[in-house]
C-alpha cells in the first residue's frame, strides 16, 4: 500500500483523529467568519465552536493526556504520532485558531456597531447605564457570587470544571496591615445562574449590551470596599478537567446512584487545560499556576478578556429577526396525516420523516397515541438524550399510568446529559416504567421503539427507528431520518434488540437489521467486497457513505482496497475523517465533502450500488471503533422503493452543494467546493425538495 506524508513529520496512510476533529471546529469557526451568515448567527457559531474545543478538552485531549502520562508512545491508536507530539500539535493548532476566532469577533462587534448595537465594557458605561448596573448588580448579581480570598487560604480551593473565574489581584494599600504580601489575591465566579449577556436600557436607536463579567469588573469597588488597595485589576482563567467517569464497583449501590456519584466527582477531575487572559500579570500567572499545581502536559492556551464564549449559543436576539437566520416551518410528511390514527397509516405503508425539514411531531404524536389506544399491549424505546422538557418521557409514562407495560432502555452515560437522563430515569421509574440501563461494557447507541398491538385477535407490531435522538429540541437543529414501519420482518428483529439487553448472554441472529456490537463490522467488509467483485465482473457498483465520523482504520483500509479495485465511492462526513481521499494508488477514486451550514448534519445513511439493485441503510452508528465495537447500534434497511428513491435524492442534494461544502483533502484546508454549476446551498434545496413533494 502506498504511503504519504502527512502533518506532525509523520509517515501514515491516515489522519490523525484529533487533529482532523479540529480541523471540523475550524469549519465552525469558518461560518462565524461568513459574511454571507447572518450577524448574530455569527456570534452563536462562535459559540458553537468554543463549546466544541471545551467537550474535546474533557474527552480527547484528557484520553491523549493519559497515554501520555503513562508513558506510552500511542502511534498505533493515533494514526502515526506520539502522544506527547500530539499534545503539543494540539496546543498550537488551539492557540492559532483561539487567535482566530477573537479576530473574528472583533470584527462582528464592529459589525454590530454598524447595525446600532454595541457591546460596551467597565470603561464606558455612561451615567444613564451606571445607575442600571448598580441596582442589577445589588438586585441579582451580588447575591449570586461566591469571592474566595485565595490569599488567605493555606489550600488553593478546587475550580470546577469550564466555570469562568475573574482572578482578582489587589496591590494593598502601605496603610493596610491586614496582609503581609503587597499583593492580595481573590477569585470571583461568574455565575452561570445569570444570564452573560445583560441588556442594557436602549437610548434612542442605540441598543447596548454589557456581559456579566465586565458588569462584575464594574463593581468591583463594591465587593472589595473592605480593603484598602492603591489599584484592582481582574483577569479571567478557565480550566478544563478529564471528564472521564470513574464508576465504583460497590454492588450494594445502585446504578443511578454509582452513574450520579461518577458525575460529581467529574467536577474534580485532573486538569488538562488552563485559558487565561494573556494581558494577565505574570506575577499573578505564575502565583494560580503555582497553587493550582499546573504541569507542562496540561495545555496552557493564552486568550482573551473572556472565556467561556460558548455562552454567544445564548446571544440575545433583540428583537432584530433581520440578523437572524429566517425561521422554517417543518413540513408534512405526504399522505401522512397527524390527525387520525397514525397505526392506521403505518399499517399501509412505511413512511420516512427528515428533520427538520419535516416536522419531528410525528414521533411525539404516535407516543401520545400508542399511550391512549386500548389495543396497544406494550412499549419498548431506547433513550440516549432526551429534551429538558420531554414530551417523549411525558407519553411514556402517560402509557404506563394506562396500564401499558412500557419498557425504556436510558443510557445514563450519554456524555454530559448524564444528570438529565439520571433525572428522567428516577422520574419515569416513580411512575411505573420498566428501565433498563444497558449491557455491561456497552453503551446503548442506538434509537428505536417498538409497539405491540392487538388487532383482530393478533399481535401487530410496529416500529421507528432513527439516525438520531428522540429530542423535540435537537429535531429543530440537527438533520436526521426517522423510518416508521410495520414491517413486521423488521419489527420483529427490532424486538431482538430489546431482548437482548434483558437477556444479554444470548447473541441473537438477524436477516434484515445490521447491530452493533456483534455484527457490523463483518456486515461492513461483506458489503464493501461485494462492490468489489462487482467492480470486477463489469457490474455497476459504487458507494455511497453520509457519516459524522470516519476514524476505524480497519474500514479505511476496506474503502482504500475497494478504491484500489476502482470502485467510486462518495463520502459526507460531517466530522472527524481520519481517510486521506485522492491519493494516487490509494484512494484516487474517493471523494470526501464535508457540509457544515445552518443545521447540524447528523444522519448516517449507507448506500451500496450492488449491481443494480441498491441496498440502503440509515443508521445510528458511526464507522468509529466505538461504534462498530463497543456501543450497542442499529443499522435498518430500506426496503420500500418510494423511500430508497427519495434517500436518493436527498443525498445527491446534499452531494451537490457548493455553497457550503468543503473538500476533505490531503490539503485540510477546509476549501470550499467551486464549480461552474448553479449554485446548490444543500440544507435550503433539500427544504424545497420537500415542500415540491408535499406540494405535488
Amino acid at each position: 500500500m502506498t504511503e504519504i506524508k502527512i502533518d506532525s513529520n509523520t509517515t501514515n496512510q491516515y489522519r490523525n483523529r484529533e487533529l482532523s476533529w479540529l480541523q471540523f471546529n475550524a469549519r465552525v469557526l469558518q461560518e462565524a467568519a461568513d459574511t454571507s451568515v447572518p450577524l448574530i448567527e455569527r456570534l452563536r457559531f462562535l459559540g458553537i465552536f468554543s463549546n466544541n474545543l471545551d467537550e474535546f478538552f474533557k474527552v480527547r485531549y484528557a484520553t491523549v493526556k493519559r497515554i501520555a502520562d503513562a508513558g506510552k508512545g500511542g502511534k498505533s491508536v493515533l494514526g502515526g504520532i506520539t502522544a506527547k507530539d500530539l499534545l503539543e500539535e494540539i496546543t498550537q493548532t488551539v492557540i492559532h485558531q483561539q487567535s482566530t476566532s477573537l479576530r473574528i469577533l472583533k470584527s462582528i462587534k464592529g459589525e454590530l456597531q454598524k447595525e446600532n448595537i454595541f457591546v460596551i465594557d467597565e470603561t464606558e458605561v455612561s451615567e444613564t447605564q451606571s445607575q442600571f448596573i448598580s441596582e442589577y448588580f445589588i438586585r441579582k448579581v451580588s447575591p449570586a457570587l461566591v469571592t474566595i480570598m485565595i490569599g488567605e487560604l493555606e489550600q488553593f480551593p478546587s475550580l470546577k470544571d469550564s466555570a469562568a473565574y475573574l482572578a482578582v489581584r489587589m496591590v494593598m494599600s502601605k496603610e493596610d496591615e491586614t496582609f503581609e504580601e503587597k499583593n492580595n489575591y481573590a477569585l470571583i465566579e461568574i455565575p452561570k445562574v445569570i444570564e452573560r449577556f445583560v441588556v442594557l436600557p436602549q437610548e434612542g436607536d442605540k441598543q447596548y449590551i454589557i456581559i456579566l463579567d465586565d458588569l462584575i469588573r464594574y463593581c468591583l469597588h463594591n465587593i472589595f470596599s473592605i480593603f484598602k488597595y492603591s489599584s484592582i485589576s481582574a483577569h479571567m482563567i478557565k480550566i478544563t478537567r478529564d471528564a472521564e467517569l470513574d464508576i465504583d464497583s460497590d454492588l450494594s449501590r445502585s446504578f443511578i446512584d454509582k452513574i450520579s456519584k461518577s458525575v460529581k466527582n467529574r467536577s474534580v477531575g485532573d486538569p488538562v487545560r488552563f485559558v487565561y487572559d494573556k494581558k494577565i500579570d505574570r506575577k499573578t500567572l505564575k502565583y494560580l499556576l503555582d497553587k493550582m499545581g499546573v504541569d507542562e502536559t496540561d495545555s496552557l492556551i493564552p486568550g482573551g478578556r473572556y472565556h467561556n464564549r460558548r455562552d454567544y449559543m445564548g446571544f440575545p436576539s433583540l428583537g432584530r429577526e433581520d440578523l437572524l437566520y429566517e425561521k422554517i416551518t417543518p413540513l408534512r410528511i405526504p399522505d401522512l396525516k397527524l390527525q387520525g390514527s397514525l397505526f392506521e397509516m403505518i399499517a399501509q405503508k412505511d413512511f420516512l420523516l427528515y428533520a427538520p425539514y419535516q416536522t419531528f411531531s410525528y414521533v411525539v404524536k404516535f407516543l401520545r397515541e400508542a399511550a391512549l389506544d386500548p389495543k396497544v399491549r406494550a412499549i419498548k424505546i431506547t433513550i440516549y438524550r432526551l429534551a429538558q422538557v420531554s414530551h417523549i418521557a411525558s407519553s411514556l409514562i402517560n402509557a404506563a399510568k394506562n396500564g401499558k407495560e412500557v419498557t425504556v432502555q436510558i443510557e445514563l452515560q450519554a456524555r454530559f446529559d448524564e444528570e438529565a437522563n439520571i433525572s428522567y430515569a428516577e422520574q419515569m421509574q416513580s411512575e411505573g416504567v420498566q428501565l433498563i440501563f444497558g449491557v455491561s461494557g456497552l453503551k446503548v447507541h442506538c434509537k428505536a421503539c417498538y409497539i405491540e398491538r392487538i388487532e383482530n385477535e393478533k399481535l401487530k407490531r410496529y416500529v421507528f427507528v432513527s439516525t438520531g435522538n428522540f429530542n423535540e429540541s435537537t429535531a429543530r437543529l440537527y438533520t436526521d431520518y426517522t423510518l416508521f414501519t410495520s414491517n413486521q420482518k423488521i419489527c420483529k428483529e427490532i424486538n431482538k434488540v430489546f431482548d437482548f439487553f434483558e437477556v444479554n448472554y444470548k447473541i441473537k441472529k438477524y436477516k434484515h437489521l445490521i447491530v452493533s456490537p456483534h455484527y457490523t463490522r463483518n456486515a461492513l467488509y461483506h458489503l464493501i467486497d461485494t462492490e468489489i467483485e462487482n467492480k470486477k465482473n463489469g457490474n455497476s457498483s459504487g458507494i455511497k457513505l453520509k457519516l459524522n465520523s470516519l476514524s476505524d482504520f480497519k474500514i479505511i483500509d476496506k474503502l482504500y482496497q475497494a478504491s484500489r479495485a476502482g470502485v467510486e465511492i462518495k463520502l459526507i462526513v460531517r466530522g472527524i475523517c481520519c481517510l486521506i481521499p485522492g491519493v494516487k494508488g490509494m484512494s484516487e477514486t474517493i471523494e470526501v465533502i464535508s457540509i457544515v451550514d445552518k443545521f447540524l448534519e447528523h444522519p448516517r445513511l449507507f448506500i451500496f450500488e450492488n449491481a443494480g439493485d441498491t441496498k440502503i441503510y440509515i443508521s445510528s452508528a458511526d464507522f468509529m471503533g466505538r461504534n462498530l465495537d463497543s456501543r450497542v447500534e442499529i443499522s435498518c434497511p430500506i426496503y420500500d422503493e418510494a423511500i430508497k428513491k427519495e434517500i436518493l435524492d436527498t443525498f445527491e442534494i446534499s452531494w451537490s452543494d457548493n455553497v457550503k461544502a468543503r473538500v476533505i483533502s490531503d490539503k485540510q484546508d477546509n476549501a470550499y467546493r467551486k464549480n461552474r454549476k448553479e449554485k446548490v446551498r444543500s440544507q435550503f434545496k433539500l427544504y424545497e425538495y420537500y415542500q415540491q413533494k408535499l406540494n405535488a
